[in-house]
């Protein structure tokens, strides 16, 4: 049995940038830091920044684009996926991401107006959720129903 799974609770290190690929489809691209922090052996405080690069597709990177931003807090749980391409001059690069499946906000920043959306306890998952309908702070994600019609994703596609 096999299992790729990667699940991360960090904050946004910049907007996430929202693209269409020629078929129209959507895909947003952001990065994620995670912090760890421990004591070393004499007793001083360390800290390490793990910085991890997030692709959320259809309309899981619309919401994306709406509601994330630098700074926000949020989990995200998916796949991680290692992708290569060789550049104009030759050279051959390689690419680790993390493959949004569903990604939950963190709670609502301090200061932000009590009708903001995009905040709170939800979760909104790449296979059928729609933007959340919202109003005093809550939402309710209504599920559609999930289509056979995906269409495969080709590594040409990719805007960026």
């Amino acid at each position: 049995m096999n299992l790729n799974k990667a699940i991360i609770i960090g904050n946004l290190t910049q907007n996430p940038e929202v693209r269409k690929t020629p078929a129209g489809k959507s895909v947003a691209s952001f990065t994620i830091a995670t912090n760890s922090v421990w004591t070393n052996q004499s007793g001083e405080r360390q800290e390490q920044a793990e910085f991890h690069s997030i692709v959320a597709w259809g309309k899981l990177a619309d919401i994306v684009g709406q509601y994330l931003a630098k700074g926000r807090l949020c989990m995200v749980e998916g796949k991680i996926q290692t992708r290569n391409w060789t550049d104009q001059a030759g050279a051959k690069h390689w690419k680790t991401e993390i493959i949004a499946e569903n990604i939950q906000l963190g709670p609502k920043p301090s200061g932000a107006p009590s009708n903001n959306s995009g905040y709170g306890n939800n979760s909104y998952q790449n296979s059928g959720f729609e933007a959340p309908s919202y109003g005093n702070d809550t939402y309710q994600a209504e599920p559609i129903a999930a289509g056979n019609d995906e269409e495969e994703i080709k590594i040409e596609d990719i805007p960026f």
